[in-house]
């Protein structure tokens, strides 16, 4: 140390100790404030370094003394200069600085120690900032989330949410609450019990060098990662419902784009569910937590995939496609309502109606008048009202619209799919039955009735029988039942119950729920002070209580579809009650053949022969009026996956003639043919037949309308149909032959 003035000033060794940043950062001090650097070091005493002034004119030669006092007059001077040009609060600052990097100890070992310290405490504090920066990093994410989760609540109108418990008197909401918490623990518990022991085979099968659990991070960040995402929101599940058709229909590369981001959208939030994508749209089926929820909604809302288009109120902005996309929410689900996986689905239709392709009405062009839930309501009041249930006839079993008397008339289509009502709605009957009145439609979320509104519109526009009906009107309720229920918990003139395609299976109204609940676990049958709550009259919240199905082997009142049983002869899910089921399963009362959905009874139908056999023969007749209207631009149907995103392979020689073989000689016939090999046109079917027993041995000679067409055909080469993998191959047609021979052209009746 130095007890007196200097030429050069003397670098103190704690210094050269500090990381880089800080010798930049005290190097910049020290040429900053040259000229009052000895005023300040004589006020810190003993505790620091001397250092010159610099800009002094005197030279004195340098002395090392090894712990003797700094005691100089000169100190005191230039501390009153100091204290004339700086501030007061500057100079406190600055000295208290300097005093936590002094040292107690003159010596060199002193130096050499308060160094070491100086480190530990630099890097102390380093890592205190670190970790204070991460906090509040962490802490200004989770409040933007919050805040936009509440902005995406309050100021998205076409957001439509309400909690399942809404209703439910204080005390049963806190036993669910409660019960949902517990739920989550559990699987919570399951969950890392699970990891641990794929993590404890990991670690079993790995090498000695190879990184443990117990060192590798990725192992413990997933397992928090997954503990998190199911404790979130004390357990409770939110569950999306909301489908968007785009016109005109995405590319292929479009198509793709929105698929993934999607997807990935979904995995980001840790999202569950079904997701149909087609190049006609979504139609999704979600659950997750309120906010993964919402930020999956807010994340589509974005999203534009290259195809945004003018806001039509503000001029300035673009309008993404799924800008005015409605989301119906139904929150503090029970976490068993969860699904376990996110499954992305590519279909060519959103709903199966076999109208894909040029074969679908326009929206845009043809669709219903949407209706908001309380104007629905009161046009299902009026008596020259048709209202026609676009569900499946078992969906209606257990639930429906039953309006006033002197109100609408409802009508079943008795459908068991919905490639049904094309055919249904061309039937004579059923024009007749809408002859002079408005139609309703309603199904359970909204996306049904799109393209069902608009195949009939279309019919009134185009064709001459339907539109002498004189139908005053298409409508159709926007969101279904279920935004249906939110508007009218009570259940308003619904009765029984909705069927869904979710965990919850079928469910009530919000309000008839909750005291079907009170009655179950508090054992209180009143509902009044629920009704009083509501403002609602007790008359209608009986009539929502109704059930309306019935078991099918007993005939006893019963809504609830559970197990595996389907009708013998259909298909469709058989409504059995539970003594029934516990019957089949101990023996006592076998379920047989017999036992079938009350659709096959209603229409004397006891073989799965004879019902195919009825659906080959109208679908038939009504693709012959089909091929007539459509003339050049008809398309068969289109059922089956990927056949929109074929991509057809090369054709140089302009072959239009084809060979297959290894069909199913039994099942194949020129209906799957065609719509197997859609979107590809085929003019001529020749099916080769065996020598001596003259039957199909399955293999034909086809001829495609075009050379693209044949290249459409030759993608399918070593696909799956009827459970057989298909043999294609061009098969130019020769000088001798004659090609294409006669009574083999694709037949129109």
């Amino acid at each position: 140390m130095t007890d007196s003035d200097s030429c050069t000033p003397v670098e103190d060794p704690v210094f050269l100790k500090q990381s880089k940043k800080k010798k930049k950062k005290h190097k910049k001090k020290r040429s900053r404030h040259a000229d009052t650097a000895a005023a300040e070091e004589d006020d810190l005493s003993c505790h620091s370094e001397n250092r010159t002034n610099s800009s002094s004119s005197q030279h004195i030669s340098e002395e090392v003394v090894g712990s003797a006092p700094a005691t100089s007059d000169m100190g005191d001077e230039n501390g009153k200069n100091v204290d004339a040009k700086k501030s007061k609060k500057k100079k406190k600052k600055k000295k208290d600085k300097k005093r936590k990097r002094s040292s107690s100890s003159s010596t060199d070992d002193d130096i050499d120690k308060h160094t070491v310290r100086e480190d530990e405490d630099s890097s102390y504090n380093d890592n205190d900032k670190k970790s204070k920066k991460k906090r509040k990093k962490s802490s200004t994410k989770r409040s933007k989330d919050k805040q936009q989760q509440k902005e995406m609540t309050v100021d998205d109108k076409k957001l439509v949410s309400r909690s399942a418990i809404e209703y439910y008197p204080d005390d049963l909401k806190n036993l669910q609450l409660k019960k949902n918490q517990e739920e989550t623990t559990v699987s919570i518990s399951k969950t890392n019990t699970k990891n641990n022991a794929k993590n404890d085979k990991h670690a079993t099968n790995t090498n000695d060098d190879s990184p443990s659990s117990e060192t590798n991070p990725n192992i413990e960040i997933s397992n928090n990662k997954n503990t998190n995402n199911n404790s979130n929101n004390n357990g409770n599940i939110t569950l999306l419902l909301f489908y968007q058709y785009v016109e005109p229909p995405w590319t292929e590369s479009q198509y793709r784009n929105a698929f993934q981001y999607v997807n990935d959208l979904g995995n980001q939030h840790s999202l569950t569910g079904r997701m149909r994508i087609a190049r006609e749209g979504l139609n999704c089926t979600l659950t997750g937590t309120p906010h993964g929820i919402r930020a999956w909604c807010a994340g589509l809302r974005n999203f534009d995939g290259g195809r945004s288009k003018p806001h039509p109120t503000k001029p300035n902005e673009k309008m993404t496609e799924f800008a005015e996309t409605e989301f119906k929410l139904t929150d503090d689900l029970p976490p068993k309502q969860r699904f376990p996986k996110l499954h992305a689905f590519e279909v060519v239709e959103l709903v199966n109606y076999g109208l894909a392709g040029k074969r679908a009405p326009t929206i845009a062009a043809h669709g219903g008048t949407h209706l908001e839930p309380a104007a629905y309501h009161d046009k299902m009041s009026d008596g020259n009202t048709v209202v026609i249930d676009v569900r499946n006839h078992y969906e209606a079993k257990i639930g429906r619209f039953v309006p006033p008397v002197g109100g609408a008339t409802v009508i079943d289509p008795g459908m068991r799919k919905s490639t049904e009502f094309p055919v249904w709605l061309d039937k004579k009957e059923t024009k007749e039955m809408l002859r002079g009145k408005q139609v309703l439609m309603y199904c359970t979320g909204g996306v049904r009735c799109e393209r069902a509104s608009a195949l009939l519109k279309q019919k009134i526009d185009k064709e001459e029988d339907t539109k002498g009906l004189g139908i005053k009107g298409v409508f159709q309720l926007q969101g279904g039942v279920d935004k249906y229920f939110k508007e009218f918990p009570e259940g308003g003139m619904w009765k029984g119950k909705n069927y869904t395609f979710d965990k919850r299976f079928a469910h009530a109204p919000p309000a008839v729920e909750a005291l079907e609940r009170k009655k179950k676990v508090l054992g209180d049958d009143d509902g009044g002070a629920l009704l009083d709550a509501l403002g609602k009259e007790s008359l209608a919240i009986t009539a929502a209580e109704e059930i309306l199905g019935e078991c099918e082997a007993c005939y006893k009142p019963w809504d609830m579809y559970r197990g595996k049983r389907r009708c013998p002869t259909c298909g469709v899910p058989s409504l059995i009650c539970r003594s029934c089921f516990e019957a089949d399963r101990d023996g006592t009362k076998k379920l047989g053949r017999d036992i079938r959905c009350d659709l096959c009874v209603a229409e004397s139908v006891t073989n799965k022969r004879a019902l195919r056999e009825r659906e080959e023969r109208e679908t038939k007749e009504y693709e012959r009026k089909m091929r007539q209207q459509m003339d050049d631009d008809y398309e068969p149907p289109v059922q089956r996956k990927r056949a929109v995103t074929r991509k057809p392979k090369g054709n140089p020689e302009r072959i239009t003639r084809l060979f297959l073989k290894n069909m199913c000689a039994r099942q194949m016939d020129e209906a799957k043919l065609l719509e197997f090999l859609h979107p590809a046109r085929v003019t001529h079917i020749q099916w080769l037949m065996d020598r001596s027993t003259k039957k199909f041995y399955g293999s034909a000679f086809i001829e495609a309308k075009t050379a693209e067409d044949a290249g459409s055909i030759l993608s399918v080469d070593g696909m799956a149909v009827l459970g057989r993998r298909i043999k294609v191959k061009y098969q130019r047609a020769d000088e001798k032959d004659n090609w294409p021979i006669l009574n083999t052209e694709v037949s129109s009746s």
